[in-house]
């Protein structure tokens, strides 16, 4: 993307209101935030206003990249993932016992990555809570599923985490990611083994009769859909090989930049078309998750666009050099605001830091130092766990567990009672291991 130098800071205005808005606003207008019309008409007259001005200015040229290049792709394969996931179903209830569960949280984890943050969480969470019905202890289980599954699970990918797709598409190779193992192994020993013992003593808790319930109330598991897991090797097939590494012409001819959304589009009209409707119906499927997101960011990625040209311009002014700054300022604004453009405007920096001299490595990934790129996607994906409005799924989980009858914490009793308990130490453990 280009940028100026003389970009006023007063464009990043709308960016901060639009992200401070859906922050925000779900806390203390609920209700009014619930309506995705409504979340229209507050994008509207945040980027529709940003638009013009932006054209105004010149600067329409950036604008159209960002949507084309950047909204239309995320939003896209976002879409893919919601409709072929959406489509897979798992049913049954076997004993909750400690290993049981800790076996759902790994497989979770393990999928996250192949089919996204939201794709795994919304597949596993509800026989995660169907096989823990007759226990009466049970919040925590949820609460480590949203570290796990909805967050820290999925950095292996681009498919992962909508912030590593960004990354992606600015350079990062699809299997660069998979270097970022040692990582993801180590949250995600951590975690498992602070829950299984966690859930060991919550166990031992349980009434007697809610034990023996469990064990006599039991169903085999079953697996429907299963033809969408066809449609999920296709989706990776898609991002992995069409790309412009692998088809030179994507480069340079228009109409081929696209070939990787139109491999999507066929992909989310078969998975439509051949998933029994039977399966959505029960998995109560609903197009207005997906609409949520496609409306918001189209705000966020309009907003964005000068706030990315002003951090490019004025990178060696944010004080942030070393890996570890990356992480923990990635990490913070992640925790709050959305994960996907906080990764990006941080990416931005690092960017300008380059082009400025600030920084330099010898290894360099996507035009910026591998070391800084690890630290940003490591903070975006981890550190949205850490309060409900992190990462998209963390709400959703919320939601449906409350459906099911499970007693979740408020939105600061979240933060106080697990996610600084249990998760900033381990996020430090692991900022202390890879990134000094």
């Amino acid at each position: 993307m280009e940028h100026t130098a003389d970009i006023s800071a007063f464009l990043l205005i709308p960016f901060a209101i639009m992200l401070l808005s859906i922050a925000v606003l779900p806390l203390f207008a609920e209700k009014f935030w619930e309506s995705n019309r409504n979340k229209l008409i507050i994008t509207g007259v945040i980027a529709v206003p940003t638009a013009i001005l932006l054209i105004c200015l010149g600067l329409g040229h950036n604008l159209m990249h960002q949507i084309l290049f950047d909204y239309v792709p995320f939003i896209i394969l976002l879409l893919a993932l919601f409709v072929v996931t959406g489509g897979i179903r798992i049913t049954g209830d076997i004993t909750a016992r400690p290993s049981t569960n800790v076996c759902i949280l790994f497989i979770g984890w393990l999928l996250a990555s192949f089919m996204g943050t939201t794709g795994a969480a919304m597949l596993m969470i509800r026989p995660l809570l169907e096989i823990n019905q007759q226990r009466t202890l049970k919040t925590h289980t949820v609460l480590f599923f949203i570290a796990l599954v909805a967050n820290c699970g999925g950095i292996l990918t681009p498919l992962g985490d909508p912030p590593l797709f960004l990354l992606y598409l600015r350079g990062a190779e699809f299997t660069w990611f998979f270097g970022l193992f040692l990582e993801w192994a180590v949250v995600g020993a951590l975690l498992l083994t602070i829950y299984y013992i966690w859930d060991v003593i919550m166990f031992r808790r349980e009434p007697l009769e809610a034990i023996k319930r469990d064990l006599e109330e039991k169903t085999p598991l079953q697996l429907t859909g299963l033809v969408n897991f066809v449609y999920l090797a296709l989706i990776i097939a898609a991002v992995v090989f069409l790309n412009e590494s692998y088809i030179p012409a994507m480069k340079d001819v228009l109409v081929l930049k696209f070939l990787r959304e139109y491999a999507l589009v066929a992909i989310i009209a078969a998975s439509l078309l051949t998933t029994s409707k039977r399966v959505r119906l029960q998995n109560k499927f609903s197009w207005e998750p997906i609409l949520e997101v496609a409306i918001l960011f189209v705000g966020i990625f309009t907003t964005m666009t000068p706030a990315l040209l002003y951090l490019n311009a004025h990178a060696p002014e944010l004080g942030l050099t070393k890996p570890w700054h990356f992480y923990y300022a990635t990490g913070l604004l992640s925790s709050f605001l959305d994960n996907a453009p906080t990764a990006v405007s941080f990416y931005t920096v690092a960017h300008g830091l380059v082009e400025n001299g600030a920084i330099a490595s010898d290894v360099m990934v996507a035009g910026i130092p591998e070391i800084i790129l690890k630290a940003i996607s490591m903070g975006a994906v981890f550190f949205g766990a850490l309060t409900y409005i992190g990462n998209g799924p963390n709400f959703m989980v919320k939601s449906i567990a409350e459906q099911n009858g499970v007693k979740m914490p408020s939105f600061f009793g979240y933060m106080f009672k697990f996610s600084f308990i249990v998760l900033l130490p381990v996020y430090i453990i692991v900022q202390l291991l890879f990134l000094l």
